[in-house]
């Protein structure tokens, strides 16, 4: 348990399977008690980390790209896809070159791929579609909505539940026509944290480096926990194996590609003025 009566830093938890690896061995392999874990969605998670209530989180690329003048990232480190991302998805009633002025509804927890979603309708297809987020959408689903955008663990057992959708993996698609890496998620850090709490943002970067590599090379061990939780939270049952090739499709890095990526992103968003547009953390 953390001592309260030292300054700790405050670091930002997302709940989904892509993140548990890192969280995983961060918690269970290194001295936590100079950290405090406040877990929560993306976008919660973009609007603590902008009012100063948390200090460091591994949060939505466009909430660093609104507001880079804040934050200060900790290289080497992201949530990326170099294809399908495989828990990112657009689930639609007809082909998605039919969907034109049809109304998708959009997961209130993601910033970044609703932006992206938008992206791609417009710069990759050449529609228009309103996009609509929604509070209740996996209790939706499976009712009457011509297409419908999903994130996270929700989109994972969405893929294996639910029949009769066309299925697009937003990875996939960016990748397709950019041949780039997708950016999902970067670590930021309020500037302010990496002075006024500089011994503890140090040493977090030393843990974090060090829980990467170690994830990595552990993957069997955390997906026996993991799938156990997933069972527990959504009676979903998952394999090892399907949980080892989800996460060994994702990229953990942040090398030159990856950046070269997030700015074909950024360009993307100011042309259409989406940096804006889906700032869900003001609400």
């Amino acid at each position: 348990m953390p001592d309260k009566n030292k300054p700790l830093l405050r670091i930002g938890k997302i709940a989904y399977t892509n993140t548990f690896p890192i969280f995983y061995m961060l918690e269970k392999r290194f001295d936590c008690s100079k950290y405090e874990f406040i877990e929560s969605v993306p976008s919660a998670l973009n609007r603590l980390l902008r009012n100063g209530e948390i200090d460091i989180s591994p949060s939505s690329s466009i909430e660093y790209l609104r507001y880079k003048e804040r934050y200060t990232l900790i290289d080497g480190h992201s949530i990326s896809s170099q294809g399908p991302v495989r828990s990112i998805y657009l689930f639609s009633t007809r082909p998605i070159e039919e969907l034109n002025g049809v109304t998708i509804l959009t997961s209130s927890q993601s910033e970044t791929s609703v932006a992206l979603l938008d992206i791609i309708l417009k710069k990759f297809y050449g529609i228009e579609c309103p996009l609509r987020p929604t509070e209740r959408l996996m209790d939706l689903a499976e009712s009457v909505i011509e297409a419908y955008l999903l994130i996270g663990d929700d989109a994972l057992r969405a893929k294996k539940t639910i029949t009769g959708f066309h299925v697009y993996d937003l990875g996939d698609l960016w990748y397709e026509h950019t041949a780039l890496p997708f950016v999902f998620a970067l670590w930021i850090v309020r500037k302010e944290t990496s002075t006024e709490k500089a011994e503890l943002f140090n040493a977090l970067i030393r843990d974090l480096n060090r829980a990467k590599e170690l994830a990595l090379k552990n993957l069997y061990t955390i997906a026996q926990e993991w799938k156990k939780i997933l069972f527990s939270r959504y009676s979903l049952p998952v394999t090892e194996e399907e949980l080892i090739f989800y996460w060994e499709g994702l990229s953990y890095d942040f090398s030159d590609e990856h950046k070269k990526g997030l700015e074909m992103f950024r360009k993307y968003s100011e042309e259409l003025g989406l940096l804006n547009k889906y700032s869900l953390t003001d609400r």
